[in-house]
């Protein structure tokens, strides 16, 4: 007679039936199972026909189990069964139970689920039995014999058919173990089958399981058919990409982005560099940096960078005249729906290049990203909004900064460039009748500013432009020249603004030493002078006076928080010879929310915001405002 338990699971009971023999290592007369595996509730028990025993290989398993607490608090009904019943079998004095997490092992040769379903799409061959892993998505019990399962690996899905006439197996273990498949599998159990390549009657490319399948890792949380609230999608955010497809489309979107900007630019014969991320500086732009310290230089503040320009400069100094990155950059500052205090930047660096050769790259890139995209949302990404793509036809309009603000406002612009541009031109608009946006600006930089995103990117709402030739005062890394237009002193520069929000910074790079220095002194006496500082008057060193070079140096914030933007090692790198250059920078998760019509940067993240981040990784988790909520109180 063969012994005969019965086992509890999902309130049904199950029987398991084992035929016996003694195990051939002389330290152990447990009980074997003959056969090559033995599956109960999915799980394979493997190399018993070699003389193995199972219980000796795995008793220090058993010792590691504690039991669960029957009233531990927290837990999902789901997940204390599971624990529960898990505890059950390990303890069963019966040494054949499975492992509830087995090394994987192939049992025949391994496809992926894109690889099967490419390798068989026209021609099926059944001749060699196939190996897939994969996560149960859904399954579907028809009668006593069948089961189907759909999985899910790399984003496919492919059809399991299990089919109990098929499955290699004596008519009783048949009949036993066909049951506890079918009762015990849950969606969201990662699974592997063994089978050969077969097509349903309604023509479904299936996998027909050869021998019941193996179960790798059992999922210990029910899987939610649907996840619609804001907060628990960003703080689960694993389970969101589980349920929501539009979530992972997003960043599988941002995944294919980032490697088409790559790849276009290792083309154009860019090389990709690795800069500095925590250094003395942060450099590149002028926003507020995080400030931190390290253990081998204790009296020192030192920075997370703002860009990564200033590294690259210098690298084309060195000689490497197209140059690259694709990297992390922090600024810190607020959290809204389009920023986020750390974000990914894509700056390159080309060496005897103008602002015109920087268009043309800016509209090559932008059109073949715009088709590039809507091939992968019309065939994988089908979750995301289709993109209009001949909205992204070149050229893009070009908007000229000085004369279309003096077209919007109706007047005349004085002299940008003059000491006292800033209250002659708040003189003239409140003559008008025109009032600034926001609070009074503290820098004529900040008033230009404010003026283009009331007057000028909303042109940007019914088609792409590039706003160029910014007023010098605006952009002080930027070469500039007289415009025979306006008289006004303007930078080689241009943006590029797409749907009311800026896509891309590019402008030719100044590589005069002295011309640098002077500007960045200039940019800096607009800045003290606004905070009631004392203004430098002349890069000249006096006796018992500051270097106009350690004065760049010397920390500095606005009232906004705007730090001086420049290190003096660079302007010291200028006079080795920088080539004229053209720079080019765009944030990586505004592309990725111009194309999959993302209205949040959140989205765009892959565990959201700082806000989300830290609400994670708190004792107890922080609330979370919305994002819309944040963009009201902004």
């Amino acid at each position: 007679m063969m012994p005969v338990r019965y086992l509890r699971q999902a309130g049904r009971p199950l029987i398991q039936t084992l035929s016996q023999t003694t195990c051939a290592s002389a330290r152990c007369s447990r009980v074997l199972s003959h056969g090559d595996s033995l599956t109960r509730a999915g799980w394979s028990l493997k190399g018993v026909t070699q003389g193995r025993c199972l219980a000796t290989s795995v008793s220090n398993q058993r010792e590691s189990v504690v039991r669960p607490d029957e009233s531990a608090e927290g837990l999902s009904p789901f997940k204390h069964q599971r624990r529960t019943e898990l505890w059950e079998e390990q303890q069963s004095e019966d040494p054949l139970y499975p492992e509830s997490h087995p090394r994987l092992e192939h049992r025949a040769k391994r496809m992926s689920v894109p690889e099967f379903l490419e390798a068989f799409r026209n021609e099926l061959d059944d001749t060699k039995d196939i190996s897939i892993c994969g996560r149960v998505r859904s399954k579907r019990v028809v009668g006593k014999n069948l089961v189907f399962l759909d999985i899910v690996s790399e984003f496919e899905r492919l059809q399991v058919m299990i089919n109990r006439s098929k499955c290699l197996l004596d008519q009783e273990e048949r009949r036993v173990k066909f049951s506890l498949v079918r009762n015990l599998i849950e969606v969201g159990d990662h699974i592997s089958v063994v089978g050969i390549p077969t097509r349903t009657k309604a023509g479904e490319l299936t996998i027909e399981a050869k021998a019941l399948p193996e179960l790798l890792s059992p999922t210990m949380e029910q899987i939610p058919e649907k996840l619609t609230d804001p907060k628990t999608r960003m703080q689960d955010r694993h389970v969101d990409m589980l349920v929501n497809r539009q979530a992972i489309d997003v960043l599988r979107l941002r995944a294919e982005i980032t490697k088409h900007m790559r790849d276009h630019l290792h083309s154009k014969r860019f090389l990709e560099f690795q800069t500095p991320i925590l250094a003395e500086n942060a450099g590149g732009a002028v926003a507020r940096p995080f400030v931190t310290r390290a253990t081998e230089f204790k009296e020192r503040d030192l920075a997370l960078r703002i860009a990564p320009e200033l590294w690259l400069k210098r690298l084309v100094i060195g000689g490497v005249d197209r140059v690259f990155e694709i990297g992390p950059a922090f600024r810190n500052e607020g959290v809204d729906a389009t920023h986020n205090p750390e974000f990914t930047m894509c700056e390159f660096y080309s060496a005897y290049s103008n602002l015109e050769d920087l268009i043309n790259e800016t509209e090559e890139i932008l059109c073949s990203l715009a088709q590039h995209c809507q091939d992968l949302i019309s065939t994988k990404l089908t979750s995301l909004p289709p993109i209009d793509t001949s909205r992204f036809v070149r050229p893009f309009r070009r908007v000229e900064f000085v004369p279309a603000l003096e077209e919007a406002l109706g007047l005349r612009l004085p002299k940008l460039s003059s000491k006292d541009a800033l209250p002659e031109m708040l003189a003239i608009l409140k003559l008008a009748g025109i009032q600034v946006p926001g609070e009074v600006p503290s820098s004529l930089s900040k008033l230009l500013d404010r003026l283009a995103a009331e007057y000028l990117e909303p042109m940007s709402f019914t088609e792409p432009i590039l706003i160029m030739n910014h007023p010098a005062c605006m952009s002080p890394l930027a070469k500039s020249f007289l415009c025979p237009k306006t008289f006004q002193l303007v930078s080689a520069r241009a943006e590029l603004f797409i749907g009311g929000r800026e896509l891309a910074n590019m402008y030719e790079e100044e590589n005069d030493p002295e011309a640098q220095k002077q500007k960045l002194l200039d940019h800096r006496n607009l800045v003290n002078t606004a905070d009631g500082g004392v203004t430098i008057e002349t890069p000249d060193t006096q006796e018992g006076e500051m270097s106009a070079l350690e004065a760049l140096d010397e920390p500095f914030e606005d009232e906004d928080g705007d730090a001086a933007p420049l290190d003096q090692s660079f302007v010291k790198a200028l006079d080795y010879g920088l080539p004229p250059t053209g720079g080019w920078g765009c944030g990586v998760e505004r592309m990725v929310m111009l194309f999959s019509g993302a209205n949040r940067i959140s989205d765009c993240l892959s565990f959201g915001t700082l806000r989300n981040v830290v609400g994670l990784s708190a004792a107890e988790k922080v609330s979370v405002a919305s994002e819309d909520e944040t963009e009201e109180d902004s």
